[in-house]
């Protein structure tokens, strides 16, 4: 897997994560970390292209929502600490959607996995880069 990020600006700058390859146990903790970096340059808003990323596990799903809590200020739970990471993910997902992160292209794969777990309810996804980079803000 390998991550890419750069800024544009909308109405408001976006930080833009491509994630090429799957996502799972292996390399979440690398998507984290990106993010922070990220948050820490003063980032804020941030898409997730997930166009070239054919597959994603739990552990993917426990990176989307840290990173969607990064980006909103906030600490995420300890990865390492198991299910911590993932009830806190429960407790957020019904909130609704959140707005500082949002997700483009996910593949079908993908879809199904954040549309079966529920957290197509906290993430906004789009289909078209501009219209997502415009959505914030």
């Amino acid at each position: 897997m390998s991550i890419t990020i750069h800024q544009t600006r909308g109405q408001v700058p976006v930080a833009i994560m491509g994630i090429q390859g799957d996502l799972d146990a292996s390399n979440y903790l690398d998507v984290i970390a990106r993010a922070r970096e990220a948050y820490d340059a003063g980032a804020r808003y941030m898409l997730i292209d997930m166009k070239d990323m054919p597959f994603m596990a739990s552990s993917g799903l426990v990176a989307l929502h840290s990173v969607a809590l990064l980006l909103r200020g906030e600490e995420p739970p300890d990865p390492q600490h198991g299910w911590s990471a993932f009830h806190a993910l429960d407790r957020d997902r019904d909130n609704g959607l959140q707005r500082h992160v949002k997700l483009l292209n996910p593949q079908p794969q993908v879809d199904r996995t954040l549309e079966m777990t529920g957290l197509k309810r906290f993430f906004e996804i789009h289909a078209d880069p501009e219209t997502a980079i415009a959505s914030f803000g």
